[in-house]
């Protein structure tokens, strides 16, 4: 709890006071805990203290660490209650459309007493908070090499894209559609540190076009899903993730490649580490699910 204090005040003497300890116990302790690793875990300077690439180490697993207590009263909470206990789901928008909901209900007719969380962002916010110990299981995708020698993944489908507008979309009927065309309206776009975000924009420079400029940024399924209805604004979305949609002729696809894909999703949780019962019967049916989902997916286990 100290380390987390530190890396969050940047000062001994706030942190102790968080951490309801005396500034000279404070001291002593960071000291100890440098002596016995060989390093040195923060900087002091004028401003406070600043945690060094050591410190940083620590800090992350020191936070997983804590979580992981905190769950851990959770789960021992709910046995005492007679539940089974709870898991936490972090799911990107395709998945979280078809597999996530079947796996959940397959789960709930057994366990109905289970808590499960699920939570829809992209790839890159869920692993960090399955490194932390925030989530148990991630169906997304590992896209950087930080914390991977930490994770397992199971690859499940691939997940091409399509344009996405409502029906009826002035550019719902053209046979000659092009690029420019779809440059010249407006766009719904994820966030702009996302994969997504960064392959649509090469799309547009690499036929030399301006990347659009009126947008709207959201991660929502439902605030997308809204938007395209009652405007004439345009999405690149799997089909799979508004299929209802498309089925109640409420929304369409145009008829362009745009030929954005993503790397396969999967399921990832953290290697080498030990699920409680509710993640385990969660992952079972994710992996029953995805089998009947994904017919081309080799058995997994």
């Amino acid at each position: 709890m100290l380390l987390l204090h530190l890396h969050e005040h940047g000062s001994v003497l706030r942190a102790a006071e968080a951490a309801a300890m005396t500034q000279p116990a404070a001291s002593k302790l960071l000291a100890e805990m440098e002596d016995m690793l060989g390093v040195k875990l923060f900087e002091r300077h004028a401003r406070g203290v600043e945690p060094t690439w050591y410190g940083q180490v620590l800090i992350r697993r020191a936070r997983s660490a804590m979580s992981e207590i905190g769950r851990a009263t959770e789960e021992i909470a709910a046995l005492r209650s007679g539940h089974m206990g709870q898991v936490s789901i972090g799911t990107v928008v395709n998945p979280g459309t078809n597999l996530v909901p079947q796996a959940i209900a397959e789960v709930k007719r057994e366990f109905p007493d289970i808590l499960i969380r699920v939570e829809m962002d992209y790839s890159r916010p869920l692993v960090a908070r399955l490194l932390d110990g925030q989530l148990d299981l991630v169906i997304g995708r590992i896209l950087g090499p930080e914390g991977a020698a930490d994770l397992t993944f199971e690859a499940l489908a691939d997940e091409p894209h399509s344009v996405i507008a409502r029906a009826g979309h002035p550019l719902a009927s053209r046979d000659d559609l092009h690029y420019a065309d779809l440059a010249r309206h407006g766009w719904i776009l994820p966030p702009a540190d996302s994969v997504l975000r960064a392959r649509l924009d090469a799309l547009f420079l690499e036929q030399g076009l301006p990347i659009p400029q009126n947008i709207i940024e959201t991660s929502s399924l439902p605030v997308m899903t809204s938007l395209l209805r009652g405007s004439d604004l345009l999405a690149a979305l799997p089909v799979e993730s508004v299929a209802p949609y498309i089925q109640a002729k409420l929304l369409t696809v145009l008829p362009i490649d745009v030929g954005v894909r993503m790397e396969s999703f999967g399921i990832i949780y953290r290697r080498g580490h030990v699920l409680p019962p509710a993640a385990e019967r969660m992952l079972l049916a994710l992996r029953t699910t995805a089998r009947w989902l994904y017919p081309g997916l080799r058995g997994s286990g």
